[in-house]
């Protein structure tokens, strides 16, 4: 068998030493030179569970692939292995073919003949079996063990697993340069066995598959990040004001879950005389309820432009505080500067709300600052 197949990118790595066909095993071109030269009956295969380990000649051990298929170390295309046919004819190549193994071949590149190798876009199928023959017979063929799979994919499993359980710890920055520590440390071995065993461990696979789960990592934590922040938006945004609310998404650290004890301002607003005003609207409910929308809503807004949280609305009252859940060392001068506006608000109002022929509204404000238990509970 001289027929040489290159792998699915259309490059020539590796040659079968042995192939069945027809229910018969058939020897490659070198092999059978190597058995003929050396006066072998026979040649000799070995196999262990995963597949075949090595094929012997003349007691001279020859490693192979699973499939007896020998890696190749190529060398660049020497013009000096080639002796012209019209020498050979004319009688002038004698004495350099004598005592060698010789191989007839073509290459003209019209005659189909050429094959793309790891390091040449073209070399004539014959000299691949000529560089084949000086692997087996300087022993400087490449090796690739049956257990290389298993070690790629188990050196693959546990750089990915890693990754995986390391960068919710110490974050995608610091495992980065860490898987590529390691990563380039198993580069430099595989590296190191090429060059002085003649083995083939591929770590294509483990960049690739490290990579690509770097990159799902950091994608799902960006994403788990945005969907945490539209959540502080979306609960928050109620009573918070839209600065506090970005402050909070930015470093949801700062969100203290569950009770903690802080030094706080408090503010309660409330409208006097709320019933009698109430008793007014008593044939136009909706009356109240557009007056109480004119009321409250710049109100709150007063609180919230001075750093305040807006606890909760009880009916015609307001309960605001400062000190969370950000911090503020000013809680009491910005509760100050909150009441202070809301007064100012009301006389703006109490002027709109006569033009209107809505009775006149009173509020009363009260401030305490103190310890207080807060946090997001229940």
């Amino acid at each position: 068998m001289f027929t040489v197949e290159p792998d699915r990118d259309g490059v020539l790595r590796r040659v079968p030493m042995v192939l069945i066909a027809e229910g018969a095993v058939v020897p490659s071109l070198a092999l059978e030179m190597l058995r003929l030269a050396t006066g072998q009956s026979a040649f000799l295969i070995r196999s262990d569970p995963g597949g075949v380990e090595s094929v012997a000649v003349a007691g001279a051990r020859i490693p192979t692939d699973a499939s007896a298929s020998v890696w190749i170390y190529f060398a660049p295309h020497d013009p000096a292995r080639f002796i012209s046919a019209k020498d050979v004819i004319a009688g002038k190549a004698a004495a350099q073919l004598k005592g060698k193994l010789v191989l007839i071949g073509t290459s003209a590149s019209g005659l189909l003949d050429l094959k793309a190798t790891p390091i040449q876009p073209s070399m004539p199928g014959v000299e691949v079996h000529a560089q084949l023959l000086e692997n087996v017979l300087t022993q400087s063929s490449l090796s690739r063990p049956s257990y290389a799979s298993g070690v790629e994919l188990l050196a693959a499993l546990i750089v990915c697993m890693g990754i995986i359980a390391l960068i919710p710890v110490l974050g995608a920055k610091t495992v980065f340069f860490t898987g590529a520590g390691i990563v380039a440390i198993l580069i430099g071995s595989a590296w190191y066995l090429f060059v002085t065993q003649g083995y083939l461990f591929d770590v294509s696979y483990l960049v690739l598959s490290s990579l690509a789960v770097m990159t799902i990592m950091v994608f799902a934590n960006y994403f788990r990040e945005e969907a945490q922040r539209r959540q502080i938006r979306g609960a928050f945004g109620q009573y918070l004001s839209p600065d506090l609310v970005e402050e909070l998404a930015e470093d949801p650290e700062r969100l203290a879950l569950g009770g903690e004890t802080r030094e706080m301002t408090i503010l309660f607003s409330d409208v006097r005389g709320f019933t009698t005003i109430s008793e007014a609207f008593k044939t136009d409910p909706q009356g109240l309820t557009r007056l109480m929308n004119q009321l409250l809503t710049p109100l709150s807004e007063a609180v919230m432009e001075n750093r305040g949280t807006i606890d909760k609305y009880m009916g015609d009252a307001i309960m605001s505080f400062w000190g969370a859940p950000l911090a503020d060392n000013e809680h009491a001068r910005h509760a100050l500067y909150a009441a202070m506006e809301m007064m100012d608000e009301l006389r703006i109002m109490q002027a709109d709300f006569k033009q209107r022929g809505w009775p006149e509204v009173n509020i009363g404000i009260g401030l305490n600052t103190g310890d207080m238990n807060v946090g997001n509970m229940g």
